[in-house]
């Protein structure tokens, strides 16, 4: 295979479509719009980092500045935590919208997120927000398709194809001439986005510098495959048409099919063969499985009323106002535990359903390079599902500790005589409520977000592959006429 003939290829298709004025206005749009999605996305992201920083602050400024309270009484007064954005969900803003942003943490009870970007907005946020990353995913496939539908069905309609034949071009050098030509025209509009992307990385570097710049590489690396790959197809395609319309409609086709039919189908399906239980069924259930295990509220309760008695056989006591510590810290403290374990199991199995659903489009990935690179973009941005359940089980961790050092501080230094969490006798000290440490999210690590992709990652390469197995070994069976 002759270098030189493939680069001449590129190089004429290049050429002939930059001089296109056509092409021209197409660039400039899509330029001017990418621009207008940047600087709106931006603005948004700094307008919510601001307003979730300033509302944790005076979260924060509230719990601190509590007077000496009982600490039961200031485990019910909780404190609210925000889940600050990545900064890449500039780029990606995957599942932000529908996801929400603030959850109160209180003792014995796990609340929800609440106060997401959908619930405010009309029902045209449900067609997705328009961000970066769905120009390069939608967007420029479509122009990727309409420019080179006709690379090579229409030098078979002019004869041009035989006449370069004739001369000694292999028809692998013309199907890879054409594919890097057009490759090298998608430049021309991925190029922007990723300076857009590299300049949100340097600019938005709040996390540890390596750990952004190593994301935006691997995002940079996974669209260009993807970009090279939808080259490689749309020369495959116009090489086995008969005609230009012919390779054009049967792009359009891969378009609908890959990119909106399947995408589409594969989350219906998944949620009528993995059902999850409403927000208000999952709460029923939780109260409901507390109900059969014991109130910790409830002196008389035969639960815990069975665990009073064993505590005081242990200390050889005959009532709870013996005891060397509080017995309502105590009893509180295990009925918390206990609330605890079971909110996790049911919470759980409402995860696994969630992620069952997921499980279509996740094994969708193998066949369509779109799911693939989707995936890997809003888990590299920080915006997918497993971003938000981290996000979730950090808060909850959080709630816990937090409540459990309230009942340790109520068995420590409150008097078993005390009635009641009423009153300024029977306090703590204000200062402890300064010592338990602010919530500070952690994202997920980058090589746990890559194992978690690694079948998107192998999609992406075996259909490279693919494109290049049938470019170079599988040419000869393209007609040239």
């Amino acid at each position: 295979m002759s270098r030189n003939i493939v680069v001449l290829v590129g190089t004429q298709f290049f050429k002939k479509t930059f001089s296109t004025k056509g092409f021209l206005i197409l660039l400039g749009v899509f330029i001017m719009v990418l621009c207008y999605v940047s600087i709106n996305s931006w603005n948004a992201y700094k307008t919510r980092h601001h307003a979730i920083k300033e509302h944790q602050v005076k979260a924060r400024e509230s719990w601190e500045n509590n007077p000496d309270k009982h600490p039961h009484r200031m485990a019910h007064f909780g404190t609210f935590v925000f889940r600050q954005q990545h900064p890449l969900s500039i780029f990606d803003s995957g599942i932000e919208s529908y996801t929400g942003n603030a959850i109160f943490l209180e003792a014995h009870r796990q609340n929800t997120a609440n106060f997401s970007e959908a619930s405010l907005q009309t029902g045209l946020v449900r067609f997705g927000d328009f961000s970066i990353a769905l120009l390069l995913q939608l967007i420029l496939p479509l122009i990727i398709f309409f420019i080179g539908y006709a690379a090579i069905s229409e030098e078979k309609e002019k004869s041009i194809l035989k006449i370069s034949y004739l001369q000694g071009a292999e028809m692998k050098e013309i199907l890879l001439g054409k594919t890097v030509g057009l490759f090298l025209i998608s430049s021309l509009f991925f190029i922007p986005s990723f300076l857009a992307l590299w300049g949100i990385s340097y600019l938005e570097n709040q996390t540890t510098y390596n750990e952004i710049i190593i994301r935006t590489l691997c995002i940079t690396v996974s669209y260009l495959l993807f970009f090279m790959i939808l080259c490689g197809i749309t020369v495959v395609v116009s090489a086995q048409s008969k005609n230009s319309s012919k390779a054009l409609l049967s792009l359009l086709g891969i378009w609908l099919l890959f990119f909106i039919i399947i995408p589409k189908m594969a989350q219906t399906v998944g949620n009528y063969w993995y059902p999850n239980l409403s927000k208000i069924e999952f709460k029923a259930a939780v109260e409901a499985e507390v109900s059969k295990k014991g109130d910790s509220h409830d002196s008389n309760d035969p639960y815990f009323k069975q665990l009073r008695d064993s505590v005081l056989k242990v200390h050889k006591v005959k009532d709870v106002k013996e005891l060397p510590f509080n017995y309502g810290g105590f009893i509180m403290s295990k009925g918390e535990a206990q609330t605890a374990e079971i909110y996790k199991k049911q919470y759980e199995k409402l995860i696994e359903s969630y992620r069952n659903q997921n499980s279509i489009t996740q094994n969708l990935v193998v066949f369509n390079p779109f799911l693939a690179v989707k995936k890997i973009s809003m888990s590299l941005a920080g915006t997918d599902f497993d971003t938000y359940v981290n996000f979730l089980d950090q808060t909850e961790q959080y709630r816990y500790k937090q409540s459990q050092q309230m009942n340790a501080l109520q068995m420590k230094f409150i008097s078993n005589k005390a009635k009641g969490s009423e009153g300024k006798t029977h306090v703590v000290d204000k200062t402890y409520w300064k010592s338990f440490p602010d919530f500070t999210y952690q994202y997920i690590p980058i090589f746990q977000i890559l194992s978690k992709n690694l079948l998107s990652v192998i999609s992406l390469l075996f259909w490279m592959l693919v494109i290049i197995l049938v470019i170079t070994r599988f040419s000869n069976r393209f007609k040239i006429i």
